[in-house]
């Protein structure tokens, strides 16, 4: 299942960079990424290295492959503790996920203020599934299967959304609520 930044790294040789995020208006954010074919590979483990440095260094509460320009399916989110830039919210379990994809559980959305490292600066408020089923592999191919609500429902769903070329300004219905 899941697997902690400290246990990640006593698997990985990698060297952990933090990479450019890129930023709405770069087309390649809207690109529907490739699933990952090979799991457990160099490669991989890299990617995923640098992308919870980069997620770290922004004190993310996620991130998409696709926000660091890599046209791949490979989604991270929470850090199991609290996250400064959402003080107010549950602590969300590390996850690092491949191949991601839900169903809802009911049709019940509910409206939630939602930031991206992509878009800084901004909140919206966007409808999400308020609960859902998601499932993904983890990076050695297990497969990993949860039901989740609130916060880390809408956390999936915003990240999700990046490896469909979607961002969440996309799915605002208020604009009111956007700034």
């Amino acid at each position: 299942g899941d697997i902690s930044l400290n246990q990640f790294q006593l698997h990985s040789n990698s060297i952990m960079t933090v990479r450019p995020i890129l930023l709405m208006g770069d087309p390649r954010l809207l690109l529907v990424a490739r699933p990952i074919e090979a799991f457990s590979t160099p490669a991989l483990d890299e990617l995923i290295a640098d992308m919870l440095a980069t997620m770290a260094n922004a004190n993310g509460a996620g991130l998409a492959a696709p926000q660091i320009g890599v046209d791949l399916q490979v989604i991270i989110f929470g850090t199991g503790k609290l996250n400064p830039r959402y003080p107010d919210r549950p602590i969300v379990p590390q996850t690092i996920m491949c191949n991601p994809s839900f169903e809802p559980l009911g049709d019940e959305e509910e409206d939630g203020w939602e930031g991206c490292l992509s878009v800084p600066g901004m909140r919206g408020t966007v409808p999400r599934f308020k609960r859902i089923r998601y499932s993904g592999f983890d990076p050695s191919g297990t497969p990993i299967v949860r039901e989740a609500e609130g916060f880390e429902a809408r956390v999936f769903q915003h990240e999700f959304d990046h490896v469909r070329g979607i961002l969440y300004p996309m799915r605002i219905r208020d604009f009111t609520k956007f700034g």
